[in-house]
């Protein structure tokens, strides 16, 4: 078996591609895989610590503005789709996969098209609630389109070939002993908060929850675990201005980075977040009720309507990023932790919404699509 792989720009696009390798490689050991990247995306650094091995083509995306500087970069753009084209197309030829898989990103759109173009069969994943431009694009063509969540099928149009595998999942968090976890991380009978904006940080949600946490700080309400991000150094001193100091509270664990995530998540009786499709994934796996925080600035404002498929669900609370404040988070969070019945609710429906044997289910399309 010979897979070619592409997908990348950002690790939501990257990880479901390389769970899908680890998959392939446990199921057919011999199996030569192949990533495609961008020649200056994350997918660089991860897909070679994952030991895998990585061919790179040029490929950016057009800005939505008449800007001269804009324009500059669409026509460089354009240039670039060409020769990523070609590009693609000799990687292929080179290869001789059996199967291309393509999870996303720009870096997706001129390998998969070249492979259809060579009628090498091609299957896609749509991570999110809303699919990309990429994925719609290339859906007519497909063998098959994965979905993640049921919801993103209304999105395309014509007649497509739909599966619903859901995101892959990391084994911890799916392994996590939540009882130890909890023993391990609540200091108190009292409910513990688990907040987090991503690697880099958010200052919208460092902002919205300071409040939260220095009145946990100054009269022990809850306890909270909060992960401020490689931009967020200044976190630590406002909660000290706002009369907490989480170097003398017991019941603040106020971190740059949670590099035990399975671990904190399991333990928490509510989550705050951004809602990239892999994050809810988890959160649904683990069954927590969650305090959403979609970015706005992503494309087609997908974390919106990855939010929202929970929200309908009875699953979350959702605070557009224009409403948030630190009183409307600490409300939020307040009426959930306040009303057990409704947790409990959340944390069920969470549940019923996770699809935990993605990678199996991805595994059965790609040899469905062999065997043919």
């Amino acid at each position: 078996m010979r897979v070619l792989l592409a997908g990348g720009g950002t690790a939501g696009h990257i990880n479901p591609a390389l769970a899908i390798a680890k998959t392939i490689k446990e199921k057919e050991p011999e199996a030569e895989i192949l990533f495609v990247g961008n020649k200056t995306g994350l997918e660089q650094r991860l897909v070679k610590n994952a030991g895998f091995d990585i061919k790179s083509i040029s490929i950016s995306g057009f800005k939505r503005s008449l800007s001269p500087s804009a324009l500059v970069h669409n026509v460089k753009t354009a240039f670039r789709a060409v020769s990523a084209s070609s590009a693609s197309a000799k990687i292929i030829k080179e290869f001789k996969p059996d199967i291309c898989i393509g999870t996303g990103g720009y870096v997706s759109g001129p390998v998969m098209r070249a492979a259809q173009k060579l009628h090498i069969p091609v299957i896609v994943h749509e991570q999110n609630a809303f699919p990309g431009v990429t994925t719609k694009m290339l859906s007519k063509k497909a063998e098959y389109v994965m979905l993640a969540v049921d919801e993103a099928r209304k999105h395309f149009e014509g007649n497509v070939n739909f599966v619903l595998t859901g995101n892959p999942i990391r084994p911890e968090i799916l392994r996590v002993d939540e009882k130890a976890a909890k023993e391990k991380y609540k200091k108190s009978d009292k409910p513990l908060v688990l907040s987090f904006g991503g690697s880099l940080g958010a200052r919208k949600i460092n902002e919205g929850v300071a409040d939260l946490i220095a009145r946990s700080g100054k009269d022990g309400r809850y306890s909270h675990i909060h992960a401020f991000g490689q931009y967020g150094k200044w976190f630590p001193d406002l909660l000290r201005e706002k009369g907490a100091d989480p170097d003398k509270c017991t019941n603040l664990d106020i971190r740059e980075y949670i590099d035990n995530m399975a671990e904190c998540m399991a333990a928490a009786d509510v989550v705050i977040c951004r809602c990239g499709a892999i994050t809810l994934s988890e959160v649904q796996a683990l069954g927590k009720p969650s305090v959403l925080i979609p970015s706005p600035n992503v494309a087609e404002n997908h974390q919106y309507h990855n939010a929202m498929a929970l929200v309908k669900n009875n699953a979350a609370i959702v605070i557009e990023e224009k409403d948030l404040t630190e009183k409307s988070i600490t409300e939020a969070v307040d009426k959930l932790l306040s009303d057990k019945e409704t947790l409990k609710r959340f944390s069920q429906n969470a549940k019923n919404m996770a699809i935990t044997d993605a990678n199996e289910r991805i595994f059965s399309v790609i040899e469905k699509v062999l065997k043919k």
